[in-house]
């Protein structure tokens, strides 16, 4: 069994010599030092002491002003005062400024092992309860690793999910094939162009992706009509806001960007529908997302029409700006390069975008798309 090493410090040699002697006898390994500076020395040279046993009063550097250092520099090593001085003010400090003991000379070989057998047993914990706690916050970091990418499979799955939901949509409408991807890289590079933040980001662009849902509940006669709608089939067509809304805030993920869906169909000036949102009213992600779709429903080609180019569509979103479009958010559209949107367009047709790498929003649309 490895001994005990203890540091007994004192200016005095008769004192060091009698403590090594008790101590030693007692099964202790000790070594002396006869000031401050030797004790700090020989610490520097090796800190492996199981205690440091100091008297308080010694010429140059005192015990207490040793035990701050001590204290700052050796911290896992605990500390005992002993001196003649029995003095409440000296004994309370001591405590104070980190030792675990004090014991009054000249002391009997029974009170000696007593506090040095405490000293060390509280050492010996101290040294536990760190390793014990560097053990702990290795573990918490390895599972809040396996956490944060087990979260990250988790969103992953999800993002699949949504994207499945998306495709489900365009097999039923092929004429807007593609038209989640577009609008939602559209709204995602708006949206970033606006500084919002990662986690705004991901509800917005889950928002525009699952803008259309709803219309999987509208009947094929409508959805798919070639011919214009009559009054009564837009207005079951209109019903697709509040249907994708009760669809998607019933799934917790994506409960934020619900109210994306619900909202995609307002206006600036509070023309729109289903409730007649205007100005801030309308959700911020809505009102970016209304000209990503408008911008997408302009230049994408149609049965009964060929798309307009982004020129055309760029001078159709200013004019509506205030009316249809939140005008700031107009600003913003406008101080990106056009070149922007057709690299866009050309990458979500290669399929390259997919729902988690893209994020945007959902609101109004094309001032030409009866049905969006």
């Amino acid at each position: 069994m490895t001994q005990e090493r203890i540091l007994v410090v004192d200016d005095e040699e008769p004192v060091r010599s009698v403590a090594a002697a008790l101590l030693t006898r007692s099964g202790y390994s000790v070594t002396t030092a006869e000031s401050a500076e030797e004790a700090l020395t020989r610490l520097q040279q090796d800190p492996d002491y199981d205690l440091v046993l100091s008297d308080v009063m010694m010429p140059i550097t005192d015990g207490l002003t040793l035990l701050d250092h001590l204290c700052t520099d050796h911290p896992g090593i605990p500390v005992v005062m002993f001196s003649a001085i029995n003095d409440i003010y000296v004994v309370t400090s001591a405590f104070r400024r980190g030792a675990v003991d004090y014991l009054l000379k000249p002391f009997e070989r029974t009170d000696l092992e007593s506090v040095v057998m405490r000293a060390i047993e509280h050492g010996r914990l101290r040294k536990q309860n760190t390793i014990y706690r560097h053990n702990l916050e290795a573990i918490v970091n390895t599972r809040t690793g396996r956490l944060r990418s087990t979260m990250q499979d988790l969103e992953r799955s999800y993002d699949i999910t949504l994207e499945a939901m998306g495709d489900a949509l365009d097999l039923r409408d092929q004429e807007t094939e593609g038209h989640s991807r577009r609008v939602t890289a559209y709204t995602n590079t708006l949206a970033q162009a606006m500084g919002l933040d990662s986690e705004d980001l991901r509800i917005i662009s889950r928002g525009a992706f699952l803008h259309d849902i709803g219309k999987i509940a509208t009947p094929d006669a409508i959805l798919l009509k070639p011919g214009r709608l009559t009054a009564e089939e837009t207005a079951i067509m209109k019903q697709h806001c509040e249907r994708g809304y009760e669809m998607v805030r019933k799934i917790s993920f994506l409960r934020e960007a619900a109210e994306i869906v619900y909202a995609h169909q307002e206006q600036f000036d509070g023309s729109g529908y289903p409730r007649g949102l205007r100005g801030e009213e309308i959700p911020l992600g809505a009102r970016i997302f209304a000209i990503a779709d408008a911008l997408d429903a302009m230049t994408s080609d149609r049965p009964y029409r060929k798309g307009t180019s982004f020129a055309a569509a760029r001078d159709e979103i200013i004019r509506c700006a205030g009316t249809q479009f939140d005008p700031q958010i107009v600003e913003v559209f406008l101080a990106l390069p056009p070149e922007t949107w057709l690299d866009l367009r050309a990458a979500t047709e290669l399929r390259s975008s997919s729902p988690s790498s893209l994020r945007i929003s959902a609101l109004p649309v094309a001032p030409d798309k009866q049905r969006s």
